[in-house]
């Protein structure tokens, strides 16, 4: 290693930067991993972990009051929940801003592990159409890759991880590697063989989702229980997180060194060689500042984490970031519109006789629809939305007060299916992250300053998502049929993208195909930052194809000396 502590540095302990440990340590890397948050081991720091409400403070809800001063923004990540809230990032302790009013929701942990620990585990694959659309309607850049150059990379990522699914054949949702779904209630069936007949074209499939239907003893790890308590962190390892998958892998190598508790504020930058040299950190507890070296860097820490660092990675005597000669760096950030629902029950007496058993974690889905072939006649937006939710069956409503009330709930009311629709948000240029020109946090860095907004393209989807949800649920034959679309604020989805996007010319983007910054090859930018655009579905399957691609293209670089 030479002039070098560690022969890569991978910054963030999520769904990326667990890939990247993985992988650089079976590669025989050694590899230092920073982590902000505070350390959190597999089982033995799930402390709600199987525990009912009555068994937690507060009957397992934070004080509203707590959720308000301290987890503005992470109580979208699930910090009004007792079980939840000590895995979540203190808002009021690490602050950040948005500008001239728009709203932007930055849900952040504050562990090691990352969303990883809590997030929905929802495992889809962006298709060919994705990595097409920037480069076919103009916006943004067009991606330098292609479905065809992640497609192996999602099979080993998803044989690794544990997907459950089942085949479909749908082009615009490519299959994977799956284990058997996890089984769909009687009124995800009722309505699938009902809507698929009704609307050809429409699908309603099983969720393909990271939550196990068979063990891997060879990592350790047993099949879903049916607990749907995963946001508490999972003993059994029934789903995908960094604390059960990829950190135990990495550290069976020998080749892991772990420290938590440490802000990264920087990267080192020499011109001379136009590469980064050092990663700088202040610990969290001691506020100690330490800079570590390496001859690669995996910059891991999350979409908008990634982007905070890079824009305070300053060039000496100047305010720009090294790796901003495009000057796109913090430019077209995005997440998905999602605060359009629609639902329906099923007609009075249907399986009336049936209930839920166990407490199923995955839902059903209806993949994009929507402008596939070219843009349909009668849509007034681009690109398209899928839907995701599940039926379920719960007490009827209560009714009056005492006896007849408690004896009302005792029973149980109609089946019913519901869907959150999740929509594409177009790369805007101007939809950014920058750093506070006068506010700092408590380790002296500018706090980041959003100014990001959905627009009339998102608004008009989320629209055409409500109507053509009453539409399906009518014509699969539900009743009660009804829709709402809330106010859609960027980062409600927890699907956070962009600012360091990827693209083939270094004028206009940030990072290259196989995620290196432009401006600093030994850099590699694995999270959501690099994302072109955001396709509709869940992207931390991606992440991980993308991680573990560029891991592997890394170590073939350091191997022939190019890096």
């Amino acid at each position: 290693m030479s002039d070098y502590e560690f022969d890569a540095i991978v910054i963030g302990s999520g769904v990326s930067g667990g890939w990247a440990a993985k992988e650089l340590t079976e590669k025989g890397m050694k590899v230092l991993m920073l982590d902000r948050g505070r350390m959190v081991e597999h089982s033995t720091d799930y402390t709600y972990e199987g525990t009912g409400p009555w068994e937690q403070p507060f009957r397992g809800q934070t004080q509203p009051a707590l959720v308000e001063s301290d987890y503005y923004a992470s109580r979208y990540g699930g910090a009004a929940q007792t079980a939840v809230k000590g895995f979540m990032n203190n808002d009021r302790i690490n602050p950040y801003a948005f500008k001239d009013g728009p709203e932007f929701r930055w849900v952040r942990p504050g562990i090691v592990g990352g969303k990883s620990i809590t997030w929905g585990r929802v495992s889809l694959r962006f298709g060919p159409q994705d990595f097409e659309a920037n480069g076919k309607d103009g916006h943004g850049n067009d991606w330098p890759v292609r479905y065809d150059d992640i497609a192996p990379w999602y099979s080993y990522v998803e044989s690794y991880a544990g997907i459950s699914g089942r085949k479909e054949g749908l082009w615009q949702l490519p299959d994977g590697e799956f284990q058997p779904p996890h089984p769909m209630n009687v009124a995800e069936t009722w309505t699938k063989e009902r809507l698929e007949k009704a609307m050809p074209g429409r699908k309603l499939i099983h969720t393909r989702c990271a939550n196990m239907t068979e063990d891997k003893p060879e990592q350790g790890r047993s099949r879903c229980q049916s607990r749907s308590q995963c946001n508490r962190g999972c003993s059994f390892g029934a789903y995908f997180s960094s604390q059960a998958v990829t950190l135990p892998a990495a550290r069976a190598t020998n080749n892991l060194t772990l420290l938590a508790d440490q802000v990264v504020t920087s990267l080192e930058y020499d011109p001379k060689t136009k590469r980064v040299t050092g990663v700088r950190t202040i610990d969290a507890n001691t506020q100690a500042a330490h800079t570590y070296r390496s001859r690669i860097v995996f910059l891991c820490a999350s979409a908008m984490a990634s982007n905070h660092i890079l824009l305070n990675s300053k060039l000496e005597g100047s305010d720009r970031s090294f790796a901003d000669s495009s000057g796109t760096l913090g430019r077209y950030v995005m997440d998905h519109a999602m605060l359009t629902t629609f639902s329906g029950n099923l007609p009075e007496g249907t399986y009336s006789d049936l209930i839920e058993y166990g407490r199923k974690p995955t839902g059903v889905y209806i993949p994009r629809f929507r402008n596939l072939k070219g843009q349909d006649p009668d849509a007034d937006f681009l690109r398209g939305y899928g839907c995701q939710g599940g039926g379920h069956r719960g007490p009827s409503a209560a009714i009056g007060f005492g006896a007849a009330m408690k004896a009302g709930l005792r029973t149980y009311g109609p089946w019913s299916i519901g869907f959150n629709v999740f929509g594409e948000c177009l790369p805007y240029i101007d939809n950014t992250i920058t750093l506070h020109p006068t506010k700092v946090d408590r380790f002296g860095v500018p706090q980041a300053l959003f100014n990001v907004t959905f627009r009339e393209n998102e608004r008009k989807m989320m629209a055409d998502g409500a109507r053509q949800g009453e539409a399906m649920m009518k014509a699969a034959g539900l009743v009660d049929v009804w829709s709402e679309e809330k106010p859609h604020i960027p980062g409600d989805a927890i699907h956070e993208m962009g600012g360091a996007c990827m693209g083939k010319d270094p004028r206009t983007s940030v990072t290259n195909k196989w995620n290196q910054l432009h401006d600093a090859a030994n850099v590699f930018v694995t999270d959501g930052s690099a994302m072109a655009s955001t396709s509709c579905v869940n992207p931390s399957l991606t992440f991980m194809a993308f991680t573990a691609r560029a891991a592997d293209h890394a170590v073939k670089l350091v191997k022939a000396g190019a890096i």
